[in-house]
């Protein structure tokens, strides 16, 4: 079996633990502490994890392109509800990877109640580097590297993991497509959060009686205390750099806003006007309503 993690950690069950000290992590930790994201429902089990993760299209096409038999890694899993239903129905071993113990706790108590046997949880910060080169067929960090001190440099330490010829998936907040969120983070200050009840698309959508899930996400979108914004462009050096090819990317980098039935598919990564073109569109569509969140997908060169 292929070594995973490196030396230096301490295991209980499902859980692995390595000492984080960096002070902007201990910082994010202290925040998610007081409000893990995304929650758990009271009536939330096995079915329920993998119909709410069966409605979001892009994780669904996700963990159907994986398959079975890989190795599948999380960065920033939060409370682990993702990570879980890449688990259910697979004999894929899933790690999933997040710096704060009391979200990793939801997601290690969730997998023990409903006997899921083939997921770790590991309590580690991106920089501490724990897992060993190329061990990873598919990797996953959506919404996470934008909360680090440097997200360009833990966008290379997690390369390391992907095997060659793997995937890794990679989202991130939009220096074009989050403007309206910044906008409406404006008016928070001001206003409080009446106004984002009033003005905010997802919280809208969220049950009226769920304090828990709306507090949640007004806390992580209009209160995060470490967040930065990137583009295209900037992913593609990252790619470059890291020996990885671009297959596609939510907005399209070519303008066809066509991702067909595969977004694992190889795609054209068009040029940096049609790119700007269609990062700035992002305001009139759902990308920017929802927080202005844009993905890429990279595959490892052999070489």
């Amino acid at each position: 079996m292929t070594k995973i993690l490196k030396e230096g950690f301490t295991s209980k069950e499902n859980l692995i633990q390595f000492s984080i000290k960096d002070k902007v992590v201990k910082e994010v930790i202290n925040f998610y502490t007081e409000a893990p994201f995304p929650n758990y429902e009271d009536e939330d089990d096995k079915s329920t994890i993998n119909l709410k993760g069966d409605k979001n299209i892009l994780a669904k096409e996700f963990k159907d392109f994986i398959g079975f038999n890989k190795d599948v890694l999380e960065v920033g899993c939060g409370t682990g509800q993702l990570s879980l239903y890449f688990s259910i129905g697979t004999n894929n071993r899933v790690f999933a990877l997040d710096p704060t113990i009391a979200s990793i706790n939801l997601g290690k108590t969730f997998a023990n109640q409903n006997k899921i046997k083939n997921i770790k949880f590991v309590n580690a910060d991106i920089f501490d580097d724990v897992f060993e080169n190329e061990v990873f067929d598919f990797i996953w960090s959506n919404g996470v590297l934008h909360h680090t001190k440097d997200p360009s440099q833990a966008f290379d330490i997690i390369s390391k993991y992907l095997k060659k010829n793997g995937y890794i998936l990679v989202g991130l907040y939009n220096k074009f497509g989050r403007l309206r969120t910044i906008f409406r983070r404006l008016l928070y200050k001001f206003f409080g959060k009446s106004v984002i009840l009033l003005l905010d698309p997802t919280v809208r959508n969220l049950k009226k009686d769920n304090d828990l899930q709306i507090k949640s996400w007004i806390r992580d979108q209009y209160e995060h205390p470490v967040e930065s914004l990137h583009t295209l462009d900037e992913v593609l050096v990252w790619f470059e750099r890291n020996n990885i090819e671009f297959i596609n990317s939510i907005p399209s980098s070519d303008l066809s806003n066509d991702y067909g039935s595969n977004l694992f598919k190889k795609s054209n990564k068009g040029n940096y006007l049609s790119r700007f073109f269609s990062q700035v569109s992002m305001l009139f569509n759902n990308l920017g309503k929802d927080g202005g969140l844009f993905i890429v997908i990279g595959k490892k060169n052999e070489k």
